[in-house]
């Protein structure tokens, strides 16, 4: 783990609920990453994305201490660790996050890992914990999201991402054969299974396309509302109550899309 003293970045988070007042919030991040942590929580507060009142970002320089950071940080289980470090960039736990510095080369990709991870932290806020929601879903949400800070910071474009997505997702193994499973897709551990099957860059653009849809219509607030039902619902309830349809008929929907730009 890189060693640097941890400092307090004070932000005013707004509360994603319309007509809550702002509240306090803290960010305790390394100072040699303190301005990019700055950068992307001040973004995501102008979204209405809320954090918890305190959030711990855990940077680590090696493989060797991600994965002991897994064990240490994020409780993650023996039977794991060795899966997860061997693949993944980062990890978010409520009120923590866990990011692995040299699998995000460059500026541009460091800032969308810190986007994508802090936006599963503020998912867990709204749902009431980690893993309510569908698997899918909430990285197809983090990854909007993280497109949406950089195209403010101005690094890229949500257009060109959705080009870049779209050219992935039409390999994904689940459009060319017209079944998703998007079901089966929302349980943690099958989506990392299906992601390691089939694609992992393909997986998430899929995922990522799906969100972006689901955000055309009914905007990043109706979307996150999804994710407040889900502390309260069950995921299939949630999803039919935050977007008017069965899971079922909207991978019909989004399919017959996805295949009709081919």
């Amino acid at each position: 783990m890189i060693r640097y003293p941890l400092v307090l970045v004070a932000l005013a988070l707004l509360l994603a609920t319309p007509g809550h007042a702002q509240v306090a919030g803290v960010v305790l991040a390394p100072a040699d990453h303190r301005d990019a942590v700055d950068e992307v929580v001040g973004v995501m507060r102008q979204l209405g994305l809320a954090l918890p009142a305190e959030v711990a970002v855990h940077v680590y320089d090696t493989r060797a201490a991600f994965r002991r950071g897994l064990v240490d940080e994020a409780d993650v289980g023996a039977g794991r660790v060795d899966e997860i470090a061997s693949f993944a960039a980062g990890l978010a736990r409520p009120g923590r996050i866990l990011l692995y510095a040299r699998a995000a080369r460059g500026h541009t990709e460091w800032r969308r890992l810190i986007a994508h991870e802090l936006t599963h932290v503020a998912q867990f806020a709204l749902a009431g914990g980690d893993g309510r929601a569908d698997q899918w879903l909430a990285e197809g949400v983090a990854e909007r999201v993280a497109f949406e800070v950089l195209e403010r910071l101005g690094l890229g474009t949500l257009a060109g991402r959705r080009a870049t997505a779209l050219r992935g997702a039409r390999r994904h193994p689940g459009v060319a054969a017209g079944r998703l499973d998007l079901a089966a897709l929302g349980s943690p551990r099958e989506f990392t299974l299906r992601h390691q099957r089939d694609g992992s860059l393909e997986t998430y653009q899929l995922a990522f396309l799906l969100a972006d849809h689901l955000v055309s219509r009914v905007g990043l607030d109706g979307v996150l509302a999804y994710f407040r039902a889900c502390g309260r619902l069950d995921r299939a309830r949630a999803f039919e109550a935050a977007f008017g349809q069965p899971i079922v008929a909207f991978e019909a929907e989004v399919l017959s899309r996805l295949r009709a730009r081919e």
